[in-house]
């Protein structure tokens, strides 16, 4: 790292750099005061406007919780004068905005794909980002820790075992992307059908967990990181919007821009949160016998969020670093494990197969148009690209954060082909091991009912993990492991929320990032009450699909900036 640092604690550039001269000073729009012996530096009007929202929507999701309910999750139709099915009121917000803009979220997605690719192999790889004699500020291992644990720690915890297994045993049978069924009506194994089967659910999950999300989180990074670490400008999302609106990024344009960010990164926050929270409570009743309900999730989240309060005070190499390092040490363990015990050679045949499937699938995956699995491509995979959209300011400024140093080239395909395929691989390692369970079972029937047709996602974890050795410690492993990801997210998003509430400065006070992570924590519970999953999915999507507008835009952005930079040999 630089000698020398800037008051708000970004390193200046290193050797040759294309420094944008402007006359804005980071934080010069801030209103500095103190509540009592707590010092404040929020950026006005972000901040206000953010913070206000928030609170608001907590008292309307708390105090209005069947209102919020209807919102979320629609009415039915029939019972309602004027509610004309299919309209907005009778599918609730997640399934009208998928169902009507899941195109446009696909067609964005293959864009971003695309993009990240084309940086890889373009001239402009050779940019190293903090300037020409920067030096990566963490080691592989670091990074990588804090990569996963931030970008993708819960989900692969929530999903890694139910979607595999999902799509395996009721897939969405769509014609188009030739899906065979391994059970017959009754619940009797097909068995000449189960590789064709298997191998459309390890493909078919793999396009969600594989190169999509991380060339999402890939632009975010880079464009945030470009821009401060070589252009000089403040760590917020206004500033990569600088070459196409200049120092109007300063006014009201770079105030709504920032704050759909905060909005899309703490709802998709809120997402995780909530998830996490269900599985861990999954986890201790199936282990333990403590009771399933909202009350205990919401009692889960207060106690974590307490945690994370303790880790935001530590900051980023005190508390997220060390909690990521640690946990993605157990989280190798438990992959060790299960790989093993599951069936070692079977499992690595099936990432074979898995990866080989995913790239042969992936052009029908990802077409838009002219396809008949509404089930799959709206209910799945529209959700899943807009809850990575509303992630990626979040992850996109964290990645950037840690990466300072390392060319475009090494930070795209860091950052889009190594956890591609690690997140295949678990895949195929949790997913595999519930799928040997199914047809290995002598009631194949029995097992698809409590792990496929139940369609429990918080369970389907434990419900693999039980017919494995020591099925008690490694499922409190498990319960570990969401709980300590759900922490690592929480304190990371409060660290992303606040520097762009901030004005772009990245050493504000504390006692603003406890806010945020105290709100963080509010929104998964108010959520929770006024509308369970549903409610979660449906306010992913709403901050998803405006952001996404946004991500189209700054690739533009990306290639302005990186034309004007020294390219290393």
């Amino acid at each position: 790292m630089s000698d020398e640092t800037d008051i708000q604690g970004i390193p200046t550039p290193e050797g040759h750099s294309d420094i944008i001269e402007t006359d804005y000073k980071i934080g010069q729009d801030n209103i500095e005061t103190k509540i009592g012996p707590f010092g404040l530096d929020i950026h006005n009007p972000v901040f206000v406007i953010s913070g206000l929202t928030v609170i608001a929507f907590v008292a309307y999701a708390l105090l209005a919780p069947g209102h919020a309910n209807a919102l979320f999750n629609g009415v039915d139709a029939s019972a309602v004068e004027g509610c004309e099915p299919g309209a907005f009121c009778d599918l609730g917000m997640r399934a009208y905005l998928t169902s009507t803009f899941d195109w446009f979220f696909l067609s964005a997605a293959n864009l971003f794909v695309l993009f990240s690719l084309f940086l890889i192999v373009s001239p402009w790889g050779g940019v190293r980002l903090g300037g020409t004699e920067a030096r990566p500020d963490y080691s592989y291992a670091g990074w990588f820790a804090m990569l996963f644990a931030a970008g993708m720690g819960i989900g692969l915890m929530f999903f890694g075992v139910l979607e595999p297994a999902y799509y395996f045993g009721t897939p969405w049978g769509d014609e188009p992307l030739g899906v065979v069924r391994p059970f017959t009506e009754d619940g009797a194994l097909i068995q000449e059908n189960v590789a064709e089967a298997r191998r459309m659910a390890l493909a078919a999950t793999s396009y969600h967990w594989a190169l999509h999300p991380w060339a999402i989180y890939a632009i975010v990074a880079l464009s945030l990181a470009l821009f401060s670490y070589n252009k000089g400008l403040p760590l917020t999302i206004r500033s990569a919007f600088y070459p196409i609106f200049g120092d109007r990024v300063w006014g009201w344009t770079g105030h709504i821009i920032d704050t759909l960010a905060v909005f899309a990164t703490l709802f998709g926050l809120a997402t995780s949160l909530g998830f996490g929270a269900q599985q861990a409570n999954a986890g201790l009743e199936y282990v333990y016998g403590i009771p399933n309900t909202t009350t205990v999730q919401v009692i889960l989240i207060a106690a974590i969020t307490a945690v994370a309060l303790v880790s935001v005070v530590r900051g980023l190499d005190g508390g997220v670093k060390v909690l990521s390092e640690i946990n993605m040490s157990i989280a190798f363990l438990l992959l060790l494990f299960v790989l093993f015990t599951a069936g070692a050679v079977s499992i690595l045949a099936e990432f074979v197969t898995g990866l080989g499937a995913y790239f042969q699938e992936i052009i029908p995956l990802s077409t838009p148009f002219g396809r008949e699995d509404d089930g799959y491509r709206q209910g799945w995979t529209a959700f899943y690209w807009a809850w990575w959209i509303s992630w990626s300011p979040f992850v996109g400024m964290f990645i950037a954060r840690v990466s300072r140093g390392r060319t475009v080239r090494e930070f795209i395909t860091c950052v889009l082909v190594i956890p591609s395929i690690v997140c295949v691989f678990w895949m195929a390692v949790f997913g595999g091991a519930a799928i040997n369970d199914v047809i290995a079972s002598p009631d194949a029937s029995a097992v698809k009912a409590q792990v496929i047709d139940s369609y429990n996602p918080p369970l389907s974890l434990f419900a693999m993990l039980e017919g494995l050795p020591l099925a008690a410690i490694t499922s409190t492993i498990g319960i570990v492991l969401v709980i300590v990801f759900f922490v690592t997210s929480s304190d990371s998003g409060s660290l992303v929320i606040d520097t762009i509430t901030a004005g772009g400065k990245v050493d504000a006070p504390v006692p603003q990032r406890i806010f945020w992570c105290t709100f963080e924590g509010l929104v998964a519970i108010a959520l929770l009450v006024g509308g369970g999953l549903g409610a979660l999915q449906a306010m992913v999507i709403s901050t998803g699909l405006p952001f996404t507008i946004i991500l189209l835009i700054i690739c533009y952005s990306i290639l302005r900036g990186l034309m004007s930079e020294k390219r290393n040999a």
